[in-house]
């Protein structure tokens, strides 16, 4: 009898253990079936709780969607502008990369006016950004019909440097949650690199993080406990990976086409996906919160 009661005690702490860790196999729609474009990208979540995407019924616009999925019309982008990656910085201002323009907006918080933060004609398509420690950041700038990228960081003193180029198509990009590594990955080419962040912001020991041997990806982000979420484009999942680079879930989305992620809710563990073939917002809840949604909120 004694044998038996510690076999059950054993498998209730490892049924404890095994739900404790275990990810949502699928997600739900936050908003609505295309209310976006399939350009929807670049969702972002700001300090009072407002989800921002890019693409909200035309293209050239910025979305708000509240607590409820409900969305409207943020902002139109000036003529000839529009977005693809959005990021509130810590006091609140958004930034937008504008793959049209060549550019990046800053709107600072409070208001609706677009002023150019950064602008570099021989960029190919800013795609998405990441926020470094000190206010810098770092751009992914894909050309696709060459199947060719590069990697830019612009200064709190907004000066446009060029980091790494000859990459293959860089997409997705983000810091980890000690401002340590920089993560990029390249979509066409299906694979992760990592690199360590200096002091002055500048990338060294360029490394391999991760390669996949079918489908594309497009955005990333990192939760609290340094675990990489990556939007598999075409997959139709998220893969988390851990610091150590290995597969700890996968979720199943309703879609095919994730194109972005970030994190809300009111503690940060609620996963918002940006889907290109459904024109919304799927939803999941992540394994801890989002490491720059903390950041933002405290």
């Amino acid at each position: 009898m004694k044998f038996l009661i510690n076999i059950l005690v054993g498998l209730f702490f490892m049924l404890a253990l095994y739900n404790c860790n275990e990810a949502p196999q699928r997600s739900e729609d936050f908003t609505e079936e295309f209310v976006f474009t399939p350009g929807i990208e670049g969702p972002a979540v700001n300090a009072d709780g407002d989800l921002f995407a890019v693409n909200f019924a035309k293209e050239g616009t910025i979305g708000r969607v509240n607590k409820s999925g409900e969305g409207e019309v943020f902002i139109s982008l000036p003529e000839g502008s529009i977005g693809n990656g959005i990021r509130f910085d810590l006091d609140g201002n958004m930034f937008v990369a504008d793959y049209m323009g060549h550019k990046v907006y800053r709107i600072k918080k409070g208001t609706k006016s677009p002023e150019v933060w950064a602008q570099d004609s021989t960029m190919s398509q800013p795609n998405d950004l990441a926020l470094g420690e000190g206010g810098i950041l770092y751009l992914s700038d894909p050309n696709w019909a060459e199947s060719t990228g590069r990697l830019w960081m612009v200064t709190p003193e907004r000066e446009i440097l060029l980091l790494e180029e000859g990459m293959g198509t860089t997409n997705g990009v983000e810091v980890s949650p000690d401002n340590r590594t920089l993560y990029v990955n390249e979509s066409v080419q299906r694979v992760i690199w990592k690199y360590d962040i200096q002091n002055d912001g500048k990338l060294t020991n360029k490394k391999e993080f991760m390669r996949f041997a079918d489908f594309g990806m497009d955005g990333m982000r990192c939760d609290t406990e340094g675990n990489l979420y990556v939007a598999r484009y075409d997959k139709g999942t998220i893969a988390i990976i851990s610091p150590e680079g290995k597969i700890i879930h996968e979720v199943l989305l309703k879609g095919k086409k994730p194109s972005n992620i970030t994190f809300g809710g009111e503690k940060g563990l609620n996963c918002y996906v940006t889907m290109a073939d459904r024109g919304c917002i799927e939803t999941f809840t992540a394994l801890s919160p989002g490491s720059y949604y903390t950041k933002i909120h405290h």
